[in-house]
Order: structure tokens, then C-alpha cells, then sequence
């Protein structure tokens, strides 16, 4: 099973934004700092997460997911598979369409305090723009 923690975070919102992606496998974790543009702070964390599964997607197919996120919102809409908001609604097909091809995707929520790596990630990628 592969754990990844994700976070997105923006600076204004919306504003420049990035995520961070913390991988741990059996023996060795990846760290990726992602920069995404201008979103605002629930698309950031929406795109941390679908950049992770295309990460995945390449390093670990036919693999095992447990995803873990400090977004509420975003666990919610995935874990219910629903969203009226018209602009979460592509960024939860687009995840559906990345995850279809793993036997088992999980996503849970953590508190902040939990999520410490991918936050210090996804602020470094807002730095590097």
C-alpha cells in the first residue's frame, strides 16, 4: 500500500498556488513541490490531489492508494462522489478518471497537525514561482 499526504495551499485566494505531495512506501518516501498557477485555496487542494494520482499513475500502478488530506471540502466531495459547485465539479471528474485504474483509492481526512510535510511542500512551491 502506498501511502500519499497531499496539500494545496495558495497565497491570497485566489492567488499564486502549489501542492505538496508526501509519499511514503515500504522503505522510502518522494517529495514533490508542485507549483499550479493562480487557484484559489479548494482548487489548490483539489489539484494537489490529482497531481498526486498522476504521480502515482506513473511510479505505482495496480497499487494500493491511501490518500490523506487536511481538506475537508475535498475529502467530502470525493469520498460522497457529488459536488453542486460548478467548479469543483471537473477537478472531481478529473480525479475519478485518475483513480479508476488503481484496484483500491482511499481518501481520508487528517487534522493540519498531521499533514506537516506535504503543507511545508506546497508553500515551497508557491516560493518557487
Amino acid at each position: 500500500m502506498i501511502i500519499v499526504y497531499t496539500d494545496g495551499a495558495s497565497s491570497g485566494n485566489p492567488g499564486p498556488s502549489g501542492a505538496g505531495i508526501y509519499i511514503k512506501q515500504e522503505n522510502s518516501t518522494s517529495e514533490f513541490s508542485i507549483p499550479l498557477g493562480v487557484l484559489s485555496n479548494h482548487e489548490a487542494e483539489f489539484q494537489a490531489i490529482i497531481k498526486a494520482l498522476e504521480i502515482c499513475k506513473d511510479s505505482f500502478p495496480d497499487e494500493i492508494l491511501s490518500f490523506r488530506s487536511d481538506s475537508k471540502v475535498a475529502v467530502d466531495v470525493i469520498e460522497n462522489d457529488y459536488t453542486k459547485n460548478k467548479v469543483f465539479l471537473p477537478l472531481l471528474e478529473k480525479i475519478r478518471r485518475e483513480s479508476e485504474g488503481f484496484p483500491y483509492f482511499f481518501i481520508k481526512w487528517i487534522p493540519e497537525k498531521q499533514n506537516h510535510q506535504a503543507d511545508m511542500l506546497a508553500k515551497k512551491a508557491i516560493r518557487n514561482q
